[in-house]
């Protein structure tokens, strides 16, 4: 679609006359009724019927008027909001659902490159279910969401799913139980003491397959919704644990822990969910640049 087509078309119908809004852009009403034509011709809809000296809207005209005002809505507090930033004035709020299934280190890890965009961020971080996430969505309470899997179909909130790619897992233990793990990875693992996500997350689902693939029947001491908490139990020595390869460095820093194999074919997903068809938001931007150009 063109742009400009459409923003000729928003100004008609918001003066209600092709007169008035060439005046405001400079343009002859010939030009711009024949520019409304094009939009016409491309859409397959008549978008207005003339009454008397003016220009009413069809219904077709009527659909297209609302998404418009969305559309230039938004570019017009994205102008605002990046002013704010050249400006140094008042930070922009930035307010994110991270799915409870999500890692707290993969989601400050994703989250993290919005605080960098030069400029002062009021960032709000809230944790809980998708489900509830998609009405915070639906009410203008979030401007985004973190998520382990895709907004489900059957939601009545209308949001799109923005992949930011995908990140292979892990194994990690405390280095006393590495040491007593017997044999080559993955074998190592049959028996061994595990930790794993509870059942509602989606890589549980891909870990499990992973295991009965390769035969292995592990020792299930926990399951977990918070990974946090499981790595805290890991880092004790409860177990092994899961975690994105991607950050293999980062846990065995922070947990003091050993990598003890990957799985390749295990991959954990990342997804935004914004209302937003296009991305606009400075820093849900940020965000999926810097995912895109590090997962796969």
């Amino acid at each position: 679609m063109n742009f400009k087509h459409l923003r000729y078309f928003w100004l008609v119908a918001k003066t209600g006359s092709i007169a008035r809004a060439s005046e405001q852009l400079h343009l002859t009403p010939q030009t711009l009724s024949g520019q409304i034509g094009l939009l016409e011709e491309q859409l397959e809809e008549p978008l207005f019927v003339k009454r008397g000296r003016g220009l009413e809207l069809t219904d077709a005209g009527r659909l297209a008027f609302r998404y418009a005002q969305d559309i230039f809505s938004l570019g017009s507090e994205l102008e605002e909001s990046l002013r704010g930033y050249r400006a140094g004035g008042r930070p922009v709020e930035f307010r994110v659902g991270i799915a409870d299934s999500v890692s707290k280190t993969i989601a400050y890890w994703l989250i993290e490159p919005a605080t960098r965009l030069g400029g002062p961020v009021h960032l709000v971080c809230r944790e809980g279910t998708l489900d509830e996430f998609i009405a915070e969505l639906g009410a203008h309470r979030l401007d985004l969401v973190i998520a382990g899997e895709p907004i489900p179909p059957s939601a009545r909130v209308r949001a799109y799913n923005h992949r930011l790619g995908t990140s292979a897992v892990s194994f990690f233990s405390a280095p006393g139980l590495r040491k007593a793990l017997r044999g080559r990875f993955p074998a190592c693992l049959d028996g061994a003491p595990t930790l794993v996500p509870t059942a509602a997350s989606a890589v549980r689902r891909r870990l499990d397959q992973w295991f009965e693939t390769n035969n292995i029947r592990p020792r299930i001491l926990g399951e977990f919704d918070d990974t946090a908490l499981m790595k805290a139990f890991g880092q004790r020595g409860a177990g092994v644990f899961i975690g994105p390869s991607v950050l293999e460095s980062e846990i065995e820093n922070q947990y003091g822990v050993k990598v003890v194999g990957r799985a390749a074919e295990v991959v954990e997903e990342h997804f935004a969910i914004s209302v937003e068809r296009r991305l606009t938001h400075p820093c849900v931007v940020a965000i999926s640049q810097a995912a895109r150009n590090q997962l796969s």
